[in-house]
């Protein structure tokens, strides 16, 4: 199996949650099962590596320093896009070069997902249109008014329309649980949910 290249996306003001825990739940999966499996990559079905618009430290949710490992300018072929939210998106969504690297990458992914209102970018990006989708409950209405053909979901832990988005914060991790199990198969999935000792919902 090639080794998806998975990339998350960083901006000022991220959820630490919304892109720590699908990157967990990402680099830990392995098609062999066990501890030892977990010491190399030799065999990860995921490459995992975070993403910001320039070299910067990003500041997440809470003052959570984070360094990304890529730029847009040099990143490697992604496979796989995780866009997550937090208060950061309501200025992301205004970010046209931002905007822009999202459709390019996301036209170019095998995969594009968000976590809760990162699925905000997805929609001011166009990539929501006519889609079920869902986000933070209480960013339900917000989701719908940036674009009235999405029929946004309200309740659920993720929806799968192509495109995949998920409910608030730790949503994010189903959400990945449910993509590592499309791509591996649920004994995959469920037996790194009980590495990283994570009852998924």
């Amino acid at each position: 199996m090639k080794s998806w290249n998975t990339a998350i996306l960083l901006f000022d003001g991220v959820e630490v949650l919304d892109f720590a825990g699908p990157f967990e739940v990402f680099s830990r999966a392995r098609l062999t099962p066990g501890v030892e499996s977990r010491r190399v990559d030799d065999g990860a079905p995921f490459q995992v590596f975070t993403v910001a618009m320039d070299a910067r430290e990003v500041r997440a949710t809470g003052g959570l320093r984070v360094m990304p490992s890529h730029t847009f300018a040099d990143t490697p072929r992604i496979d796989l896009l995780v866009v997550p939210g937090g208060f950061g998106t309501r200025a992301l969504i205004e970010d046209e070069p931002t905007l822009e690297w999202v459709r390019r990458v996301s036209a170019q992914a095998e995969l594009t997902t968000s976590v809760c209102t990162g699925a905000a970018v997805l929609a001011r990006a166009g990539l929501l249109k006519g889609r079920r989708a869902t986000t933070h409950y209480a960013s339900y209405d917000w989701l719908g008014s940036l674009d009235p053909t999405i029929k946004v979901e309200r309740g659920v832990r993720f929806v799968w329309d192509g495109v995949v988005t998920s409910a608030g914060v730790s949503a994010g991790m189903d959400m990945a649980f449910e993509v590592v199990a499309m791509r591996c198969g649920e004994a995959v999935a469920q037996e790194t949910a009980e590495y990283i000792e994570y009852r998924r919902t």
